[in-house]
């Protein structure tokens, strides 16, 4: 028996790699893939070529500490059935669903503490979304919303959808997504956002100075996400943010060139900008906040927000060039793919 792997060969070019099925070791369990998120983020730079061979696809999770260079694997949202056990593990882990933070497999061994036991009432599909809901809950960490406050969220890709719904749920005096694509825009609605404009209209700058509304020294916002992933986007974040405001930024470039305008508002407004990313919680809350407890958070945001809404693909596994193809040359027509997996 075999399982099959997706491998990054260059950009543009994946493969699916049929290889000999891994046994458990002591401390391991065998995983049969189920569904599996394709990142349109970070992924998809993998996908296009614009990473930085220099760096270690990701430092936190084991199954990425590997360099970022072809070929290789990548993915990071994996749900699946245990079906074996190592022999240092317990028997009654066989059976369970399980996410983990693994590259796109049909089958694949994981040490047993690193899988994540999917809650009895979140439904596979949800599960997927433990990772993004996870981030998401993380940037409003970073970001410290404040009641009464007047935010913006630049992009609308299923981090920025989640990172809305969250933010939605607070007393906020202005919530503000913006998005090229309509119907992103559309969906970050059905989150909680009331409206939503296009970033990239001839006078967006203005229309969201006048949609946050007057606080004494023009429209500004108090709190923006740069969620992305265009750089440009960070210089339109800078621009309507207000004196002593916050920036966080949750996209990750890649080898993109970045050129921030730092020459403008953004020296005397006293704008800070936040680097947020998941795989650490902030120094200042980490007395506190354990990757468990933020796990738990997600978990129980999954359920009041079902993020599975927000698939709009469900791809059989063997199609995945296809997949991919689509997120790269039709980004308007996709918010979520998903991989499916055979279940036999």
């Amino acid at each position: 028996m075999k399982r099959q792997s997706i491998v990054f060969k260059a950009p543009y070019a994946i493969e699916i790699a049929e290889e000999k099925m891994p046994e458990p070791s002591a401390a391991e369990v065998l995983i049969k893939t189920r569904y599996s998120a394709v990142s349109h983020g970070t992924e998809m730079l993998i996908y296009r070529g614009l990473f930085n061979t220099n760096l270690t696809a990701d430092e936190a999770i084991p199954e990425l500490r590997h360099p970022l260079r072809y070929p290789l694997k990548y993915g990071y949202a994996a749900v699946g059935e245990i079906i074996a056990a190592g022999p240092g593990v317990g028997r009654d882990l066989i059976g369970q669903t399980a996410f983990c933070l693994h590259p796109h497999e049909s089958c694949f061994t994981i040490a047993a503490d690193e899988i994540v036991p999917v809650p009895e009432d979140v439904d596979p599909l949800g599960a997927l979304f433990l990772a993004n809901m996870e981030t998401a809950v993380n940037f409003l960490m970073d970001g410290g919303p404040i009641i009464g406050e007047k935010v913006v969220v630049f992009g609308l890709g299923v981090v920025g959808l989640l990172t809305t719904a969250l933010l939605a749920q607070f007393p906020l005096a202005a919530l503000l997504p913006l998005d090229p694509f309509k119907h992103r825009r559309e969906a970050s609605r059905q989150a909680g956002a009331r409206l939503a404009m296009d970033p990239t209209q001839p006078d967006a700058l203005q229309q969201i100075n006048e949609l946050l509304g007057p606080d004494g020294k023009g429209g500004m916002a108090d709190l923006a996400y740069e969620l992305s992933g265009n750089p440009e986007a960070l210089n339109q974040a800078i621009a309507v943010t207000g004196f002593n405001g916050r920036i966080v930024i949750g996209s990750w470039y890649g080898s993109k060139p970045a050129t921030v305008d730092l020459g403008g508002h953004f020296h005397r407004r006293r704008i800070r900008l936040i680097s947020s990313q998941v795989s650490t919680i902030s120094p200042g809350l980490s007395a506190r906040w354990s990757r468990q407890r933020r796990f738990e958070i997600a978990w129980d945001m999954i359920r009041r927000h079902r993020p599975a809404r927000f698939i709009t693909q469900r791809i059989p596994f063997a199609q995945a060039a296809e997949a991919y193809e689509l997120i790269d040359k039709d980004p308007a027509a996709t918010i979520q793919v998903v991989l499916e997996y055979e279940r036999s």
